[in-house]
């Protein structure tokens, strides 16, 4: 009997299910994986962007300190020398222990010690810091050829530096050098000096100068070599300016105002001990440079701690043990950084409201794309279900689906974020990208399970006419409500940049609850909205039916059948156009604050002003320069004196009618010119005068003489008081008319430029080089003083830019969900005789609800939250280069452009789309829309 083999049915392979939804729905994935691609790529780039201009401002503000306020100086005097009450010389053992511990080895071990032991805590510039011996007085050398300003003999300081080969260069002799053993009795010593001492102080190689000694015959100076420094400008040579550049000083007290020079003698290392044997009180110091390139924002509460412990605390005790026990140190690096620390904490809270409101945006799009995504594929997942499925196993198969796209593209989207920007910290960057990856991945696994929790084989309606709020919803609601109430009366009461923070510390749950304020009042306000949405719809639902036509009554059917879960789109919406507002009013605001601090600097559109009376010709040669409009001659008396001496002011002769224009362009202290014009010639009358407060409180209305700069006197009257005006700015002023005044003191010394943009290089030209030239656009822009200003401006406009971008995404996700539906319902629709005009507008009548929703309601939100957060938003940091102004305070004002373009872009968006639709539908014909089976 033959065998019988039996073969086994084959194993049937089930498909795995991530491949195959990823074949399935390839564009859906990808536009997913683009999505999260740039989300990520924004995330991650706003904390190293931060990083980077915090960086790039603190460096700003050491290089504008500069080293003689960066540098950290530790100073001692010669071990066993003592100075008292004018009296110098050693402690009773002799001149040996102060000249060894000047000599250049037990200086360069101290030195050594003390950069080590600073170094591990303090970023220090090696080639920068030093170390030397120097006079602390300055001595009076009698030498006649030395040159005398007053007649008054020049002083010098000794100093022995080190590293002065590797710091200069040699423009003529040679460097000094120490020969032999230098003893504080040594009577010759060589030195040099820089290219500017020498020049300014008539010196030369060769020449020798003559320092007073101490008991002894004065110590010969004799200079070897002329020298130019290297970096003039770093720590070595400006940690103290003298060493490169001589300063005249005015003798304290003398009327007649008497300058003598100061400079400085530079010995070599080894000639230090001889300053013992003059009257100059000499002392060690080691001078420590930060490297300013090392230094790092996020490091500044590291850092102040770092410099006070170095001033007075652990650090200073380890340089003590190095040095002497005398050693003190001082720097104004403290004050640096306090100052920088304050400018950093005053901005930060204005940017966090850009950035928090722009990651509202983007997470409420990140959830609706996974709602969407989700209401897509409603009959697939219920399906699932009804078919046994566990909710863990849906929600495990969806988050591996989701997973395989979000995750690759939230990596790239860090790459490419750390190619951008290289300079900064990466863990931020990572973290922020984690949670845009994190956000992606659960979105629609969530929306997922809380759809379909229980097995159902029909749903109910759930459009926003017919669903009503849960509990929890309402609970979830007025916890938002709380919140954004604390918010708001908070940032009203505290302001954004009142917080408790120390010196660059990060603020608190508090402070970052304020800068939620924006976000927090627009979620609520789309919660409201879409409370009260329905109402409406359902009150004109049955008058709409009696209308003649289908496309009205069908439109508002349509638009109350919208998908109940529109509160995302709508969320997203809503906090867009309030940050956008919030946004652009800040940047409006900020314009308008730099705008109006450099007219009053200016008082014009441009300056031309000088001391003496300038040339008769300039105003037509100013008058010829591109951009100049109107030029108003102004002569100015600096020190007018009225007739009782008592006080000082400033008179400007002007011509009225001009000058009235300007005030009225300008704004500052506008008037009519009927009120300044002179009745008569000079001496018939009184003039009319336009004065300040303080001035007009003083003399009144009585007329009064006043004393011009040349001796003669004109009589005045004050007519006007003004604040502020144009020529004089808010000192105690006079304003006349110049046809009054006698002929010297109405030459013009000023000209005021108003005009479109005048041409700053061409002004200057024109004007040579007798004058001073002032342009109100260059000072417009020189208020922006620190990276970390315009760094914010950046930061806030683009976070403002990319949540209006958000916002339209969530726009066309909402319209494109719904866009099958309203294709399949023109089919049908055109197959009972509706008409491609009626289509178009059914499409756009069915959208208009829910865009004027969103479009009103968000100017209305942005409006109500500018207006009521503006008490607390202070402007003047971010807009101006000093914490005050003369033209006060930078507070927040609506921007009416910032506050109505974007809703009527939401408008226009939505109304373009519809047409679109509605002509595409037209063109692929309604057999291939309306396919057997179809369930749409």
């Amino acid at each position: 009997m033959s065998e019988v083999t039996v073969r086994s049915p084959e194993r049937r392979v089930a498909a795995p299910w991530v491949r195959t939804r990823l074949r399935t729905a390839p564009g859906a994935a990808a536009a997913l994986a683009l999505l999260v691609a740039v989300t990520a790529f924004l995330a991650a780039a706003l904390p190293l962007v931060t990083d980077r201009y915090g960086d790039a401002g603190l460096r700003r503000a050491l290089e504008t300190a500069g080293p003689d306020r960066t540098t950290v100086r530790l100073f001692a005097p010669p071990d066993g020398f003592v100075v008292e009450s004018g009296w110098q010389g050693t402690d009773g053992r002799g001149w040996d222990g102060p000249e060894a511990s000047l000599r250049p080895d037990a200086m360069r071990d101290s030195y050594a010690a003390v950069l080590a032991s600073a170094g591990r805590s303090l970023p220090l510039d090696p080639g920068q810091s030093t170390h030397g011996v120097r006079t602390t007085g300055k001595l009076t050398v009698p030498d006649p050829w030395l040159s005398r300003p007053d007649d008054l003999p020049p002083r010098f300081s000794l100093v022995a530096q080190h590293g002065l080969a590797d710091h200069a260069r040699l423009r003529a002799g040679r460097l000094p050098e120490a020969r032999g053993t230098v003893t504080a009795t040594t009577r010759t010593v060589e030195a040099a000096v820089s290219s500017e001492t020498a020049r300014k102080l008539n010196i030369g190689v060769g020449s020798v100068l003559h320092v007073p000694g101490t008991g002894r015959a004065p110590l010969a100076v004799r200079v070897t070599g002329i020298v130019d420094p290297r970096a003039p400008r770093g720590a070595y040579w400006s940690t103290d300016p003298l060493l490169r550049t001589p300063g005249l000083v005015t003798v304290p007290g003398d009327p007649e105002r008497s300058r003598y020079w100061i400079g400085a003698l530079l010995l070599a290392p080894g000639a230090a001990p001889a300053m013992l044997g003059t009257p100059g009180g000499p002392e060690r110091y080691w001078q420590l440079a930060p490297s300013v390139s090392a230094l790092r924002g996020h490091d500044l509460p590291r850092l102040t701690s770092v410099v006070a412990s170095l001033v007075s605390g652990p650090l200073l005790r380890q340089a003590r043990t190095a040095t002497s026990p005398d050693t003190e140190a001082d720097t104004s690096l403290d004050d640096v950084l306090a100052d920088h620390a304050r400018l950093r904490s005053a901005i930060g809270p204005l940017v966090s409201v850009a950035v928090f409101g722009t990651g509202t945006v983007a997470a409420a799009v990140l959830l609706v794309a996974g709602g969407l995504a989700a209401d897509r594929r409603r009959a697939e997942l219920a399906l699932l279900r009804a078919r046994g499925g566990s909710l863990r196993g849906l929600a495990g198969r969806l988050l591996a689906e989701t997973a395989v796209v979000a995750v690759p593209a939230a990596a790239l989207g860090l790459a490419a974020a750390r190619l951008a920007v290289r300079e900064a910290r990466p863990s931020h960057a990572v973290a922020a990208a984690a949670a845009v990856a994190l956000l992606a991945c659960v979105a629609l696994p969530l929306r997922a399970v809380a759809a379909h929790r229980a097995v159902r084989v029909r749903t109910a309606r759930e459009d926003v006419a017919s669903v009503r709020p849960s509990r929890r919803r309402t609970v979830a609601e007025l916890t938002l409500f709380v919140l954004a109430v604390g918010a708001v009366v908070a940032l009203r009461t505290r302001g954004v940049s009142d917080g408790p923070e120390e010196a660059g510390a990060p603020g608190t749950s508090g402070d970052q609850l304020v800068s939620l304020a924006p976000v927090l009042v627009g979620v609520i306000a789309a919660l409201v909205l879409v409370r009260l949405y329905p109402l409406p719809l359902r009150g004109l639902a049955r008058p709409a039916g009696r209308l003649r036509g289908v496309v009205g009554p069908l439109a508002l059917a349509r638009a109350g059948r919208a998908s109940g879960s529109a509160v995302l789109p709508l969320l997203a919406l809503l906090t867009a156009l309030t940050t956008a507002a919030f946004g652009g009013s800040v940047l409006s605001g900020v314009a308008d604050a730099r705008d109006r601090a450099a007219v009053l600097a200016v008082g014009a559109d441009a300056r031309v002003a000088s001391l003496r009376a300038l040339p008769s010709d300039l105003a037509d040669r100013v008058r010829r320069v591109p951009g100049v409009r109107e030029v108003i001659p102004v002569g100015i008396t600096y020190f007018a004196q009225p007739q009782d001496g008592q006080m000082t002011v400033q008179m400007a002769g002007v011509d009225p009618a001009g000058y009235a224009a300007l005030s009225r362009h300008t704004d500052i202290g506008p008037f009519g010119p009927d009120a300044l014009r002179a009745s008569g010639d000079s001496g018939t009358g009184p003039l009319p005068a336009l004065a300040s407060p303080a001035v007009a409180d003083h003399y009144g209305t009585r007329p009064f003489a006043v004393r011009l700069d040349d001796g003669s006197f004109v009589t005045v009257r004050i007519a006007l008081v003004r604040e502020r005006t144009p020529a004089l700015g808010d000192q105690d002023f006079l304003v006349v008319d110049r046809s009054g005044l006698p002929a010297h003191a109405a030459r013009p010394t000023s000209l005021l430029v108003t005009g479109a943009h005048p041409d700053g290089a061409a002004l200057r030209e024109a004007a040579g080089g007798g004058a001073q030239v002032r342009v109100r656009a260059e000072e417009f822009a020189g208020h922006v003083d620190s990276p970390l200003q315009s760094g914010a401006e950046r930061v806030y406009a683009a976070a403002v830019t990319a949540g209006a971008g958000y916002a339209v995404l969530a726009l066309l996700l909402t319209l494109l969900r719904a866009a099958p539906e309203r294709a399949a319902l023109l089919a049908r629709l055109r197959t009972m005789g509706l008409t491609r005009a009626q289509g178009r507008r059914l499409l756009v009548l069915e959208s208009l609800p829910q865009a004027l929703l969103a479009a009103i309601g968000g100017t209305l939100t942005a409006w109500a939250t500018i207006r009521l957060l503006s008490p607390g938003v202070d402007l003047t940091t971010v807009a101006l280069s000093v914490s005050s102004s003369p033209a006060g305070r930078a507070v927040l004002r609506t921007d009416p452009v910032s506050l109505l373009v974007p809703a009527l872009a939401v408008v226009a968006v939505t109304v373009g789309i519809a047409v679109a639709q509605a002509w595409w539908t037209g063109r692929r014909g309604s057999v291939r829309e309306l396919r057997a089976g179809d369930a749409r």
